[in-house]
């Protein structure tokens, strides 16, 4: 006998959160496993609570393929970029980025003008991912000859990365959370203009002073020139081995979406790969699957050069698609919204009302790990709310930017934070404290809505 469909309980909501926040907390800070199996079992629990409700198997099963679609282009992206750098690890590309990365940059000014250059890339190309998954990594290289420890350099990339994620037009997020509060992505991202600007200038110092902790005496130039050496050797290094990382920004500059503008980066660099390093087919589809394995005879080259390949991305891809059916199940089955609206009921200001939307993106992040949904289910939950309260829609898209996009990377398990950790080889858990400009912004979004600066008042003339 089915039973009639009804709205969630607001325990039986805080329920499928709490359950999968305990079993997540706990597998991963007392037995440190990996954050699948954990997802699977909040994912079950979640269907569970939709059966009590009266779903069928058979919506549940759908709310769970819905959720799978939406993160699909992601799941590509993460299955393309692992090829990239198989490839451009073989062709030489990031070798011949850390090769002179090594000779330009000093330790002073590596952490200030990685994100910089993180900043440019990423508002170039509109992709915190595919920056990381480019840049990021050559940065992390030099990092490492300079001394810098890998935590503190993630940070410095993930705050440029994020930056340009965050203020781009091309960016999907900054597209996404307008179309979601009902703006247009000019207005908002002339909106977002003074609380990021802040934030970013105070990264960019924070950064700047760190950066000096590692010009003195104490920095170890000879590994520097170790692995400059070890390149040579092992790689034909030139400028045209820049082409590949030059042709995705200016590819994706030029509106070419991300996968095929990924993909022509890797068609360059399998044909430089030819050209250079004498690479045959074999190799190419050796690397683009399994990942390249460096032999150098030097352990830090070749710890740092092994890596890429579809294989080594599997993790990634994995954990997005069981994250993505609890979000689907959360998103059709009202559970989040049950919540949601108990919150809006004990609001009494602006300013609380653009917490709440700061925080419900955070829990979002961090229960149904998808920037996407962090930012689509929070928007379309409070923009009523907003819309009461005679509020510019940009105001509410300012939040869900500052907090859906930003924080995404800060939760070891959410597709950002995993993808972060597969590319770069830190972990959220490591690398979260000195992502300054990412946990920063939301603060001072909060912050300035007490002067007034993140919150525009609904008129005849901005409707």
């Amino acid at each position: 006998m089915e039973n009639e469909r009804r709205k969630p309980y607001l325990y039986e909501a805080i329920l499928s959160f709490g359950f999968l926040i305990a079993i997540m907390a706990a597998s991963i800070s007392i037995y440190e496993a990996d954050p699948h199996i954990p997802m699977l079992v909040g994912t079950l629990f979640a269907a569970l609570i939709a059966v009590k409700i009266g779903y069928s198997w058979d919506e549940i099963q759908t709310s769970m393929f819905d959720g799978i679609y939406q993160a699909l282009q992601a799941i590509i992206i993460l299955a393309i970029i692992g090829v990239l750098i198989g490839v451009w690890l073989l062709a030489g590309v990031v070798p011949s980025m850390i090769y002179y990365g090594l000779g330009i940059l000093k330790p002073s000014i590596f952490l200030v003008a990685t994100v910089i250059i993180c900043s440019i890339t990423s508002l170039a190309t509109g992709t915190s991912w595919g920056t990381t998954g480019t840049i990021g990594i050559a940065l992390m290289g030099i990092a490492q000859g300079l001394g810098i420890p890998a935590p503190i350099a993630a940070g410095a990339i993930i705050s440029g990365a994020y930056f340009g994620d965050k203020m781009s037009p091309l960016s999907d997020t900054t597209n996404l959370a307008p179309a979601v509060a009902g703006t247009d992505v000019f207005t908002h991202v002339k909106f977002m203009l003074p609380s990021t600007l802040i934030s970013y200038g105070i990264t960019l110092g924070i950064f700047l002073f760190i950066g000096f902790k590692f010009s003195g005496e104490g920095t170890d130039f000879s590994a520097i020139e170790t692995i400059r050496t070890g390149i040579v050797s092992s790689f034909k290094i030139s400028p045209l081995l820049l082409i590949p990382p030059i042709a995705v920004i200016v590819s994706i500059a030029f509106k070419v979406p991300a996968i095929p503008g990924i993909t022509i980066g890797i068609i360059i660099g399998a044909i430089e790969a030819i050209i250079f390093q004498g690479a045959n087919l074999g190799n190419l589809l050796t690397a683009s699957f399994s990942g390249f394995v460096s032999e150098t005879g030097v352990e830090m080259i070749d710890k740092l050069l092994t890596a890429g390949g579809l294989q080594a991305m599997m993790f990634s891809i994995s954990l997005t698609i069981i994250a993505m059916m609890f979000g689907g199940i959360m998103e059709k089955t009202g559970q989040l919204e049950v919540i949601v609206g108990a919150l809006i009921k004990r609001i009494k200001s602006v300013t609380g009302l653009i917490t709440a939307t700061i925080l419900t993106c955070l829990f979002s992040n961090a229960t149904m790990p998808e920037q996407y949904i962090s930012i689509v289910i929070p928007g379309r939950m409070y923009a009523s709310a907003y819309k009461e309260r005679g509020l510019h829609p940009k105001t509410l898209s300012n939040a869900l930017e500052a907090s859906g996009t930003l924080t995404s990377a800060l939760i070891p398990w959410n597709t950002c934070g995993v993808f972060m950790k597969g590319i770069l080889g830190v972990s959220a858990l490591q690398y979260g404290k000195w992502a300054f400009f990412n946990y920063l912004t939301p603060i001072i979004v909060i912050l300035l809505s007490f002067t007034g600066l993140t919150v525009a008042k609904l008129n005849k003339d901005n409707i």
